[in-house]
């Protein structure tokens, strides 16, 4: 196919009438749409409440555990008797 025949040919796929639409694809997409966004939201609102809830349990372990602490040494006997 050369090019006078492409072009001729798209011509013609171009000059046909566009393909009826379902009287309900509109509203079926809307709906599907908007079901899509209210999801994606409350994805978003679990995952910043999960890393809430991470933040908020690693807080109360540091203050408890206190890891920045250096733990006592254990290597020289303690004095007594002096």
């Amino acid at each position: 196919m050369n090019r006078a025949e492409r072009e001729a040919a798209v011509r013609r796929v171009m000059e046909r009438s566009a393909p009826r639409v379902p009287p309900g694809l509109y509203a079926e997409a809307v709906r599907r749409g908007g079901r899509l966004l209210r999801r994606r939201a409350a994805a978003r609102r679990l995952l910043w409440l999960l890393l809430l809830a991470a933040a908020v349990a690693f807080a109360l372990w540091a203050l408890t555990v206190q890891p920045w602490v250096e733990p006592p040494s254990e290597t020289t006997p303690p004095l007594t008797g002096w």
